[in-house]
């Protein structure tokens, strides 16, 4: 599916299911409300200058016209209008972000990019602004009511080949079958077929095909979400040059006031109807 017709189905979806989402589906929250963050003083600096990528949707993405949109480059210029200061968003290639943020060509980086002990010896991080919790998936017909090592067991689940979530069905549910595929792909094709009972994945990934058109319909969540950091990762929040304290607490300050005032849940629901937690 192109990134435009994605787009139009989030909207769409979201504009229908606003109100019941608010209940059935709940935005994550990351930040604790009773936590009263000061917000630093940026009087010294008159814009912030984001740099993002341009490929991945609906995290971030150009439409025809070379504008920039996405989950990444809303939440971006909702910081700036809380921190009531400039903003612009330059889209680069990916693996050349973190060498640009190092090299001054941008302030922050708002792409998706992991907090891991390796980006944290170049780059510092504001909070998780996001997190890739893993979920299953069934069929829609499926008689399994959730997904727990009980309901599994005997059951097979497809995963992807080596990854995380192999190792973590492996470990907390051993009675369950995993069956791995090279990719996301032949995943879904054998969940949608019937070949397998479950897919247990990366949740944002899912989310995104069971949106779309390609998943039919078929399935839906159960069970979840999984988020233990030592499978899953620490969760992805904005880089930042380590020299840039104040920014960083700046923009934590305002990802805060972005959850606290519904500006987060918002654009959430936006470009994820349905929601991956």
């Amino acid at each position: 599916m192109s990134a435009v017709r994605y787009l139009t189905l989030c909207v769409t979806l979201a504009a229908s299911i606003a109100a019941a989402a608010a209940d059935r589906l709940p935005a994550p929250s990351f930040w604790d409300p009773n936590l009263h963050l000061e917000r630093p003083d940026l009087s010294a600096l008159r814009a912030i200058r984001f740099l993002t990528d341009d490929d991945y949707p609906p995290l971030d993405f150009a439409l025809g016209d070379g504008s920039l949109i996405g989950f990444n480059v809303e939440i971006a210029r909702a910081i700036c209008e809380e921190l009531h200061i400039g903003c612009t968003i330059q889209a680069r290639r990916w693996d050349t972000l973190v060498d640009s943020l190092e090299t001054g060509k941008g302030d922050a980086v708002i792409a998706s990019i992991a907090a891991s002990a390796a980006t944290r010896a170049r780059i510092d991080f504001t909070q998780p602004y996001y997190k890739t919790p893993a979920r299953f998936v069934m069929r829609n017909d499926s008689p399994l009511a959730d997904a727990t090592p009980t309901t599994l067991a005997g059951k097979t689940v497809a995963v992807i080949a080596g990854s995380a979530h192999q190792s973590f069905l492996a470990t907390f549910f051993p009675a369950a079958t995993g069956k791995p595929y090279p990719n996301f792909t032949a995943l879904h094709e054998a969940l949608r077929k019937g070949e397998v009972d479950a897919v247990f994945a990366d949740g944002l990934t899912l989310a995104v095909w069971l949106a779309g058109e390609e998943s039919g319909g078929c399935c839906v969540f159960k069970g979840g979400p999984y988020t233990e950091s030592r499978y899953f990762g620490e969760g992805v929040g904005i880089a930042v040059r380590k020299e840039d304290a104040d920014l960083r607490r700046a923009m934590d300050w305002a990802l805060a006031r972005l959850a606290a005032r519904g500006v987060y849940a918002e654009i959430y629901t936006k470009y994820f109807p349905v929601g991956f937690y």
